[in-house]
């Protein structure tokens, strides 16, 4: 058994489920998800994958992890042994990930293992991404202003521009480890994309348009995407993958905009500076993705 562990926005859960997925079909074991971080937890819209995708989810009990990782199984021990300095007493198959860029060694992990990680790279999944694709199939049909702006975005040379506040702009902490993306960024990106895009029409996409619309402006046709809140805040991810081309945040949520479109000539505008601080982000940013 494969156990993913599973904690944070619905962006981050996708790449874990989506590492944990891959791996489950590369070794024949089943894949169990490990929400149990979720109980208390305040930040973004809690466990998402099963309500907003019609992917095969089985949840991890306690008797799981606990059958992999023993007495290491408690939430307590687990977080002190996710050091690094700490990683020679962990269990065999209490994989960490030991650091921000593709670690191929996942692929020789043991057949019972429990996988702790952001993995954020395609590389974990690139193997499996047809399955991935379908997995991420959302599951509710589009509905009222939704459908209509997709029946919009069908129409035109759409471009999704993703600006991601929040808790970047608001907390010190947040914010010394993300940063945020500049204006000049997003203008460059603009200018990229209307050089290459015959008449292109921007959907724009943020935590606070309030602040887009006043600091960032857009001499062409532009669509500012403010309803979906909340539980239904994915409906934004949703929209951006109908786009043509994207411009997209230092943001888990805009990069799987992205790449849930399929379309092969699409162009897809990343941050270069991702983070604040100087993790190496090659292996995040796909192959054909142009970064500024």
């Amino acid at each position: 058994m494969i156990v993913s562990n599973i904690i944070g926005g619905l962006g981050n859960q996708m790449f874990q489920y989506a590492a944990g997925r891959a791996l489950s079909l590369e070794s024949g074991q089943m894949l169990r998800l490990d929400v149990s971080g979720f109980a208390g937890y305040a930040l973004h819209q809690g466990f998402e994958l099963q309500r907003v995708f019609d992917c095969p989810v089985e949840i991890a009990s306690e008797a799981d992890v606990r059958r992999i990782l023993g007495w290491q199984f408690s939430s307590g021990i687990r977080r002190v042994l996710a050091r690094p300095s700490l990683a020679v007493i962990r269990r065999d198959g209490f994989v960490v990930e030991p650091h921000f860029q593709y670690w191929p060694e996942i692929k020789h992990v043991p057949r019972d293992c429990y996988l702790v990680g952001y993995w954020q790279s395609e590389k974990y999944f690139c193997e499996a991404a047809s399955v991935i694709r379908a997995d991420f199939t959302f599951k509710i049909p589009l509905v009222k202003r939704n459908a209509e702006l997709a029946e919009q975005i069908g129409k035109v040379n759409a471009v999704s521009l993703h600006v991601r506040r929040g808790d970047y702009a608001n907390s010190p902490k947040t914010a010394a480890t993300h940063g945020l993306c500049s204006l000049d960024y997003y203008r460059a990106a603009i200018q990229h994309v209307a050089e290459q895009v015959d008449q292109p029409s921007f959907f724009i996409f943020s935590d606070d348009l309030s602040w887009v619309r006043e600091n960032l402006k857009i001499k062409f046709p532009c669509q500012y995407v403010d309803h979906n809140q909340g539980a239904a805040s994915y409906n934004d991810m949703r929209l951006m993958s109908l786009c043509r081309h994207h411009i997209i945040a230092n943001s888990s949520f805009s990069w799987w905009g992205a790449w849930l479109n399929p379309n092969l000539d699409k162009i897809v505008v990343a941050p270069q500076k991702w983070f604040a601080n100087d993790n190496d982000v090659n292996d995040l940013i796909p192959q054909g993705w142009v970064t500024l």
